[in-house]
């Protein structure tokens, strides 16, 4: 069975560095889905229900991991 993931970010430098480096240190049999939030806000209330509060963030196995901090939910809502 394969494992999913999801990484949400917002798009800033932080973001895009911790993306990298992440999807190389990941197992290429773990899908990961890659959510720019500042691209589809639409998924700012999915992001949050899985418990994610800042971005980058990896959410795996139920849990939110924040990677480093880039910018708060709240911040990348109001495009800032």
């Amino acid at each position: 069975m394969a494992h999913t993931a999801r990484f949400y970010h917002a798009g800033c430098p932080i973001c895009v560095s911790a993306e990298q480096q992440l999807l190389d240190l990941i197992d290429p049999a773990v899908a990961v889905e890659v959510v720019h939030l500042g691209s589809d806000p639409g998924r700012l209330q999915e992001a949050r229900d899985a418990g994610v509060r800042s971005v980058p963030a990896l959410v795996t196995n139920g849990h939110a991991l924040h990677i480093n901090y880039g910018a708060s939910l709240d911040a990348v809502e109001q495009g800032g």
